[in-house]
């Protein structure tokens, strides 16, 4: 199995997803081969900022994160 990030594109009323040449050869993959697609969105980094709520302050997390290396 070979993960890839692929993007998905308008294709008539549908969408589609093309996969790079190099994954279709190794996997070789054909016309008409059923696949198994395993479908997850890439959440980019900028869009989870302020979204963690806790009640702790950064010091506080910070020492619980070092307390564990210990």
């Amino acid at each position: 199995m070979t993960e890839v990030i692929v993007t998905a594109r308008k294709w008539g009323n549908s969408i589609g997803a093309t996969f790079p040449a190099e994954i279709v050869s190794k996997e070789r993959i054909r016309p008409n081969d059923r696949l198994v697609v395993e479908v997850r969105k890439v959440v980019p980094i900028k869009e989870l900022f302020g979204t963690f709520k806790t009640k702790k302050t950064a010091q506080q997390l910070k020492d619980e994160m070092r307390a564990g290396w210990e």
